[in-house]
């Protein structure tokens, strides 16, 4: 298995458990404007960003809780590199809607939000 990005949550935003309870996180990299914080799990990458998207059939864990990647938006991988952006909908789509999105298996709602905690590492790997 190769790890195309893992990262740790450095913080998470108050609106963040909402999202989550719907399906989506959205990750931005350390630093990022306060207004986007709000609704944002922050990270610190620990490996990677690869320079090569992930595919679908890729994994996705996010502390113990793992999805299929069933989607990469056109644009996704590289708001990962540029900025540690994306958005991650948990909702097992074989399209994805918007551009800048990654679409994964379905979770449990209620793991996911349990999941996002400060210090939780999140992976993607082929």
């Amino acid at each position: 298995m190769t790890v195309l990005l893992r990262t740790r949550v450095t913080a998470i935003g108050p609106e963040v458990a909402d999202l989550a309870e719907g399906g989506v996180v959205i990750l931005f990299a350390d630093g990022s404007p306060p207004e986007l914080a709000e609704v944002s799990v922050l990270h610190k990458t620990e490996h990677g960003p690869s320079d090569g998207a992930p595919q679908k059939g890729a994994s996705i864990t996010l502390g113990p809780v793992a999805a299929t990647i069933t989607a990469v938006g056109s644009s996704a991988w590289s708001k990962v590199l540029e900025m540690g952006h994306v958005v991650i909908s948990f909702n097992g789509a074989a399209e994805a809607e918007r551009p800048g999105e990654i679409c994964a298996s379905q979770v449990d709602a209620q793991a996911l939000v349990a999941a996002l905690t400060t210090g939780a590492i999140i992976t993607i790997a082929a």
